[in-house]
């Protein structure tokens, strides 16, 4: 069955058309930005500079609406920047907590690694918990939060590499890539007198987001697809190329994007094709590549396709292991 005028086939159709106007010819990444969201998640973009990444996490918060900010990751950069600080108020004779500029609902984190690990593992707890800790309270975050960082894998010069239980928090990594021909021109005609991020309006709301995260689980899965994505899961913790396989986290994540992706394209069930198309961008990052076979060439991600090429739809209900 499909519902094309659902919420989500209509939230998704308001986001692309309005983003769009700012990021041409990126439909796909959009909506795996969509369904990163939808499953209150966030979002790793991974690519080289210049391709569009700040600007594409600026559209989607300005298309949403809501409080955003922008933290531009560098190595000098403290925990305290990020996450606030506690101080003696003289006028009160009492310590307050000033808070950071994590406290949002939508956190562009530029340029994340390179900042170093103790600043970036300040983004663990309020990506996890949607909380900060300090001085042993428990400082809530604003509902919802979202965290859209950007790095560039190809400047290694004053950076310091995601450690992997940073990398497991971000539900999904999505890559730009450069444009067509057709699209670059149409990028600098449409710049040639300003940039039309100046003129974005807000199409849509946070709330109508949260809605929409709220009532995903009405999606059905069926149980021979919870299967596949399962074995699937498993398979990458058993690969002699893998020194570290994906977590049941990714296992969740997995299962929640797969909902999020069949509502948005007016299903109201998921396909085992919703895992199959998703699986590379929600587990590649949640692989650690054993290093002798890194230095072949072997990537995470050639082996999570290598693996949804292979794994069978088992149409048999399996026993649990």
């Amino acid at each position: 069955m499909k519902f094309e005028a659902s919420p989500y086939a209509e939230f998704r159709q308001t986001v692309i058309t309005n983003v769009e106007q700012v990021i041409l010819g990126k439909t796909l990444e959009i909506e795996r930005i969509l369904v990163a969201l939808l499953c209150g998640g966030h979002v790793l973009l991974d690519d080289v500079p210049g391709t569009g990444k700040t600007m594409l996490a600026r559209a989607i918060a300005i298309t949403l609406g809501g409080e955003f900010r922008r933290i531009q990751f560098t190595p000098d950069l403290l925990p305290n920047d990020v996450t606030g600080v506690t101080i003696y108020n003289q006028k009160k004779s009492e310590f307050e907590f000033r808070p950071g500029p994590v406290f949002t609902n939508i956190l562009l984190a530029d340029e994340i690694n390179r900042a170093t690990p103790r600043t970036q593992s300040a983004l663990l707890e309020a990506m996890s918990e949607a909380q900060v800790s300090a001085d042993g309270i428990a400082q809530p975050l604003p509902s919802p939060f979202i965290v859209m960082a950007t790095q560039n894998p190809v400047e290694f010069e004053g950076t310091f590499p995601l450690p992997e239980a940073q990398l497991d928090r971000f539900t999904m990594r999505i890559t730009i890539g450069y444009p067509s021909l057709d699209e670059e021109h149409n990028v600098l005609d449409g710049q040639q007198h300003g940039h039309p991020i100046n003129d974005l309006k807000r199409a849509t709301s946070l709330d109508h987001l949260v809605d929409l995260q709220r009532d995903l689980g009405n999606v059905h899965v069926d149980r021979t697809v919870t299967n596949y994505l399962l074995r699937l899961v498993r398979a990458t913790r058993t690969l002699p190329e893998v020194a570290l396989g994906a977590s049941t986290r990714g296992s969740l994540a997995l299962h929640r994007a797969s909902q999020a992706l069949a509502a948005l394209r007016g299903r109201d069930f998921v396909l085992p094709d919703d895992v199959k198309e998703l699986a590379t961008s929600i587990l590649g990052h949640r692989i650690l590549v054993a290093s002798e076979f890194g230095l072949r060439g072997i990537t995470a991600e050639s082996l999570v396709h290598s693996l949804v090429e292979s794994t069978e739809l088992n149409l048999v209900d399996e026993d649990r292991d």
